[in-house]
């Protein structure tokens, strides 16, 4: 695991204290960064997104969908888990805590903002982060890119109907036109754009220099692109955190909760299936964990004038990689429960 992504909660706090000290001593900033909008979408912080999710999606080969057919069954737990199961367990925990347990300490319209973020976050799996987990864990490469293949395809499906459908019953208004054009832009667009670029660099250069070479040239520019994006949204938040600043660990806890369930349910799922730990590794993996980049993108662009969803969505990011860690560690520490993986092949 690389430094950056082993400390990424560390990174996180820190841009946290950077945005907020932006957004208290220096608040002209973030109020002309403000002024840049397209279509309800801060620009300068949709363009830092999609620089991060660009080289995410340069790592999908979806030539790999083909083998859908080998060993299928971690594919239906994956499905199942990630659209059936997930968004509706985040929502019932985001409901059971910020409108019950917590509503002696929470705000009706604050608790209604942070359901809409856990929404967010609950409605898209994990998508670049899960290749971590499941190198981590000694997961099938080949299969997990399959996995995470077919899970963005099915993203540009069930992820509107889904939030859409989630933020309704909460009494939340849904900009539908917003929504659709939000996945449209950090989901459609950079994921047309990687393929692209994916089938030109490996026609003309191959597959290795692809993977060896070209990919890791945006290493740099993707830890940048989080950190900028990190800073200019707890700027803009400064006067939240600093009136609530409890309110982040309350944020945590159904999260966190939410996280651990979801593994279990998956990592248990597997074993009954009878799978092997290989492929159900990943297979809880790509549940338990979020693709926060899009839930961030989408939070700001559905929300602009409501600041807290957004904060929602980065609290996950603040506890990711300390829970998935620890998750790690389970699978690890448990791969004699499950048989020995079977031979998948990657080409």
């Amino acid at each position: 695991m690389k430094f950056f992504e082993k400390y990424l909660t560390v990174f996180v706090l820190i841009c946290m204290v950077i945005g907020v000290l932006i957004g208290y001593y220096f608040e002209f900033i973030p109020e002309f960064l403000n002024r840049f909008e397209l279509a309800n979408i801060n620009l300068p912080i949709g363009i830092l997104i999609w620089v991060m999710i660009y080289p995410m999606m340069l790592k999908i080969d979806f030539s790999s969908v083909k083998k859908v057919g080998q060993n299928p069954k971690g594919l239906y737990l994956t499905w199942i888990v990630n659209w059936v199961i997930k968004p509706f367990a985040m929502f019932g925990i985001a409901y059971l805590f910020f409108y019950v347990i917590f509503k002696a300490i929470i705000p009706l319209d604050l608790a209604q903002d942070y359901l809409a973020g856990a929404v967010l976050l609950g409605a898209a799996p994990c998508t670049a982060m899960v290749f971590v987990w499941s190198g981590l864990t000694k997961g099938n490469p080949a299969y997990t890119l399959v996995q995470v293949a077919t899970n963005d395809l099915l993203i540009l499906v069930l992820f509107v109907p889904i939030v859409g459908l989630l933020l309704g019953v909460s009494g939340i208004v849904v900009p539908w036109l917003t929504l659709f054009f939000s996945v449209f832009i950090f989901v459609v667009i950079p994921l047309l754009f990687a393929s692209l670029t994916r089938h030109f660099i490996v026609k003309h250069k191959g597959l290795s220099y692809f993977e060896n070479s070209f990919i890791p040239k945006f290493n740099g520019i993707t830890i940048t692109g989080l950190l900028l994006t990190l800073i200019l949204i707890f700027s803009l938040q400064s006067n939240l955190i600093l009136d609530n600043p409890l309110h982040i660990i309350l944020i945590a806890i159904p999260l966190i909760i939410q996280t651990m369930f979801i593994f279990i349910i998956a990592y248990i799922s597997a074993k009954k299936l009878d799978l092997p730990h290989d492929i159900a590794s990943p297979a809880a993996m790509i549940g338990a964990s979020n693709f926060f980049e899009l839930s961030v993108a989408v939070a700001i662009a559905l929300f602009p004038t409501h600041p807290a969803v957004a904060l929602a969505t980065i609290v996950g990011v603040l506890v990711e990689v300390p829970v998935m860690l620890l998750l790690v560690r389970i699978s690890n520490q448990t791969i004699n429960w499950f048989k020995k993986g079977l031979p998948y092949e990657k080409n």
